[in-house]
């Protein structure tokens, strides 16, 4: 194997900056329009990030164009990496966000579109700064990467050790043979979808300004809104709520099979597992959340903006439902109501929705629902061979036999996601959390998700918590959006040997 070829890391990740630059200076047109005085930082932040990335990329445009895989995961974390970094200096430059800690924490939370924050009067922030913190999701929710690779032909680069690194779930399905083709057709679907929310949140009754930010806040399943309240701000205008819903799930779902859809190819859609178990899963989790709502929530509760109260409003049990199932399982986190509120099952199913992530190839974090159908056929299929251990007999997904070296790779993302998660927490009280917020924190982190438990509720903040506790947070929200091994594998000496 050739030795690594930092030149050309150098270079993409020039390139990552240039583009993180120059969606920087998206933010300056609001600023000009709301006359505020932030736009020189703005200014100043996109153009030291421009001429910074075209340093590197300039002083080694002539590096070698081959790319191997190791390659492929220095240049994803660190891209990301540069991205965060670079990312900070809208906060920092305006003084919006003036410590480092606390404007690392806010942009890497919104490029792993995990949606935490440290903000803890969202409204008062520059109108500017608040359109850049949701680009930070819509840049980060299809991946820069993904974005970057449609024009590595033009440096005659290839860009699939880049797509399978950054792809979101266990396999990266290709719509097109040639990758920057498929690169390309991914960003107009997502690009496409925005738009398409952006005008129907509009034409529902938010301002056009909250409806580009949640628009792109919910297709990059991101979760910041430029409310203190979240969704919830609009819980008397249920047709808001119902197009981020649909969109949330739509999110949530495979971009191939969107693709498909346009594609007017069905078929493919009713056909597919991973799709069916996340259609009817959602129904199932929706009318069981309803029914507790209805039926089992405390009668002293006090109505507010957060903690809904829908006794005798079927309507509202539902949207509610709906809204905090579709929210929580594509990771997106958008609020409507306080869930920790309800009663401790209904907290207990949401909590357990942290763990399963929406499909693969979708902009979600977790764990990804392919996988657990993946385990889940695995375990049962561990039974039969109890009975009849001499029979060959595989693990089937879409008709398919599953080869075991995929098996494996599922069962250790699995396990070693659930290691993360129990020394994650450990790690946390140690920090200063209770029990209840740690596990939250550590899981909400780990996949993407926004909200969490106890301190770090819905209604709460990550403002409180620690200096150390917020960058372990953020390594975990890194890792959780890079699927694990992406970041770890950095960490074993065999990936630095040269063989």
């Amino acid at each position: 194997m050739k030795s690594l070829n930092y030149k050309i890391i150098i270079s993409f990740l020039g390139l990552t900056a240039m583009l993180n630059g120059l969606f920087m200076l998206f933010a300056l047109p609001f600023s000009l329009y709301y006359e505020e005085s932030h736009r020189w930082g703005i200014l100043q932040a996109g153009l030291i990030t421009i001429v910074l990335g075209f340093y590197m990329w300039f002083s080694n445009k002539n590096a070698p164009k081959y790319l191997q895989k190791k390659e492929g995961y220095l240049i994803v974390t660190f891209g990301w990496l540069i991205l965060s970094l670079t990312g900070t200096l809208p906060y920092l430059l305006t003084g919006s966000i003036p410590d480092f800690t606390n404007a690392f924490f806010e942009t890497l939370s919104g490029y792993s579109t995990t949606g935490s924050t440290i903000l803890n009067d969202i409204e008062s922030m520059p109108k500017s700064i608040l359109f850049w913190r949701s680009a930070t999701h819509w840049i980060g929710g299809m991946g820069i990467i993904v974005l970057t690779i449609a024009i590595l032909p033009l440096l005659g680069i290839g860009g699939m050790q880049l797509f399978m690194a950054e792809a979101p779930g266990p396999s990266a399905d290709k719509m097109h043979p040639r990758i920057t083709e498929t690169a390309k057709r991914l960003w107009l679907i997502y690009f496409s979808l925005t738009i398409t929310e952006f005008l129907l949140l509009k034409l529902a009754g938010m301002s056009w300004f909250d409806a580009i930010n949640h628009a792109m806040s919910t297709m990059s399943t991101g979760g910041f809104s430029t409310k203190n309240a979240s969704v919830a701000h609009w819980n008397h205008m249920p047709l808001i709520q119902y197009i981020i819903t649909f969109f949330m799930f739509i999110a949530g779902t495979n971009f191939i099979l969107t693709y498909f859809i346009f594609k007017g190819k069905w078929e493919r859609v009713y056909k597919n597992e991973e799709f069916k178990w996340y259609f009817f899963g959602v129904l199932w989790l929706v009318f069981i959340l309803t029914v507790i709502i209805i039926n089992f929530q405390d009668p002293n509760l006090q109505t507010s903006v957060f903690h809904t109260k829908p006794y005798g409003n079927t309507e509202s049990a539902i949207r509610h439902a709906f809204f905090q199932i579709v929210a929580i399982l594509t990771t997106t986190g958008f609020v409507s109501a306080d869930f920790t509120m309800w009663n401790s099952f209904a907290t207990m199913l949401i909590f357990s929705l942290f763990f399963i992530g929406g499909s693969a190839g979708s902009t979600s974090g977790g764990i990804k629902i392919v996988r657990h159908i993946t385990i889940i056929k695995s375990s049962l299929l561990q039974l039969k061979k109890l009975l009849h251990p001499s029979a060959i007999i595989p693990v089937r997904y879409g008709g398919k036999a599953i080869h075991h070296t995929i098996i494996f790779n599922i069962l250790s993302f699995f396990v070693l996601y659930m290691l993360i998660f129990v020394l994650g927490s450990v790690l946390f009280t140690f920090l200063g959390l209770d029990f209840i917020s740690a596990i939250g924190a550590t899981a909400s982190s780990l996949g993407n998700i926004g909200p969490a438990l106890g301190s770090l509720s819905p209604v709460d903040n990550f403002s409180h918590l620690s200096n150390g506790a917020k960058w372990f947070s953020t390594f975990l929200m890194l890792i959780g959006r890079l699927e694990l091994f992406t970041v770890l594998i950095l960490f074993t000496p065999y990936f630095w040997k040269r063989n």
